[in-house]
């Protein structure tokens, strides 16, 4: 088992991530490519430049520092040519006012257990513990495996985020190390998964079936984005999997919301659904009654 993997966060403290306070983990890579990505810098398994522009004062220490040529000053503006980037960091130790960061890096287990463990005392009181998130966790699976099986060892509770999409025997290998599967259900219908993702839902559904008949722990996650799953077709697809696992642990609504949109031009991606505005407290409410009227009682985040 591989005893390192790349990271691009840990957050302490996390109220969303499972139940409890939670310190969440986010691994990098990720196989879907979703519209609505609030973490599009968790794609790639690799480090990556993030350039915060308006951080900038164009000192130009950056252009000057960096072998690649990926720093260039046109019309008059610091622009970025990603593609030659090695993410060496270079430029970043040259940057005196906080414009670059690189997003992810190596890191080993023991490390990471280390900072889990200084705050087991609020996982004790609160029911909480740790959450590995990403991207999806299944793509660095060797340091996935290795990570939860050292976290079990002191007793934590473990959840995982996952989109699904992995080899079932990935999944049947580290169940008994997992108390609880966040598990994300984007699009009922297939072709429109594939549209929004980029991916086939079909993994993803069968192996909830696996899990759930395996007897896992499992909640859905749901998130719901204006104009591309709100639907009575998505709505009734997610109530009929809440009808055919009794079991579940519960349906949690993710609301949209934006707050991830300046991270695609930070890493030179352009945000693929500009024109949409977070759901506020009536709308909501609207989705919370419309599931309730396809028979599915639902949390929301």
């Amino acid at each position: 088992m591989k005893k390192s993997g790349i990271v691009f966060d840990i957050q302490r403290f996390s109220l969303h991530d499972g139940p409890g306070i939670r310190t969440t983990v986010f691994l990098k890579g990720c196989p879907l490519r979703c519209m609505w990505c609030h973490n599009p810098e968790s794609w790639s398994r690799e480090p990556q430049l993030m350039f915060y522009k308006e951080k900038c004062v164009q000192c130009l220490e950056c252009i000057r520092s960096c072998s690649k040529s990926v720093h260039l000053l046109k019309q008059g503006k610091h622009v970025l040519d990603y593609q030659k980037c090695d993410a060496c960091g270079e430029c970043i130790a040259h940057c005196a006012y906080g414009a670059l960061k690189l997003s992810g890096g190596e890191m080993d287990v023991d490390t990471i257990l280390k900072e889990v463990i200084a705050d087991k005392s609020y996982y004790e009181n609160s029911g909480g513990g740790l959450t590995v998130s990403g991207g999806e966790p299944m793509l660095q699976f060797p340091f996935l495996e290795a990570l939860l099986g050292e976290a079990k060892k002191p007793g934590l509770h473990i959840c995982l985020e996952t989109s699904g999409f992995a080899r079932k025997e990935l999944f049947a290998r580290i169940a008994g190390n997992v108390d609880l599967f966040l598990y994300d259900i984007k699009h009922i219908n297939d072709e429109k998964h594939k549209k929004y993702t980029g991916v086939s839902n079909q993994i993803i559904l069968d192996n909830l079936d696996y899990l759930y008949r395996m007897g896992a722990k499992i909640r859905l996650r749901c998130p719901l984005i204006p104009g591309v799953n709100d639907t009575d077709e998505h709505i009734g697809g997610i109530a009929a999997l809440a009808r055919k696992y009794p079991k579940l642990t519960g349906v949690e609504l993710l609301p949209y919301h934006d707050m991830g949109k300046g991270k695609w031009n930070q890493i030179g991606k352009e945000y693929g659904l500009c024109d949409l505005k977070n759901t506020d407290q009536e709308q909501k409410d609207i989705l919370r009654r419309h599931f309730l009227e396809a028979g599915c009682e639902v949390m929301m985040n």
